[in-house]
């Protein structure tokens, strides 16, 4: 079954490129990344870029009503990735979740109703 995992943290600033601090969090990442394509989870992920890059398009009665510059919800944490994965069920999206390398935050995962490409 695949699953959807959410990634929902607080907006900060990271360690800059290049630096010592910023290859440790990338080496934790990148190893979280590999755990999953070597047990055969792995569908699709990504982080996303800083909410100040979104645009939200509102729709009203079939018609958008209007954009408004940044996210949906105007709240402390925000969406910063995803994943979708393959698990066999929730106990084990909820393990493979769980093994993420952030500190603090919530991660929602949420089973896949329907892909059109699968």
């Amino acid at each position: 079954m695949e699953y959807m995992i959410l990634n929902h943290t607080a907006e900060t600033p990271g360690p800059d490129y290049g630096t010592p601090e910023f290859e440790a969090v990338m080496g934790r990442w990148m190893a979280y990344n590999q755990m999953l394509i070597d047990g055969g989870h792995w569908i699709a992920g990504a982080s996303l870029a800083p909410t100040d890059a979104a645009t939200t398009v509102q729709k009203s009665g079939g018609s958008v009503s209007g954009t408004t510059d940044g996210p949906f919800a105007e709240t402390k944490e925000q969406i910063g990735g995803f994943y979708l994965i393959d698990a066999p069920d929730l106990d084990k999206a909820l393990e493979l979740a769980a093994a993420m390398p952030i500190d603090d935050g919530a991660l929602e995962v949420r089973p896949v109703a329907f892909r059109p490409d699968a």
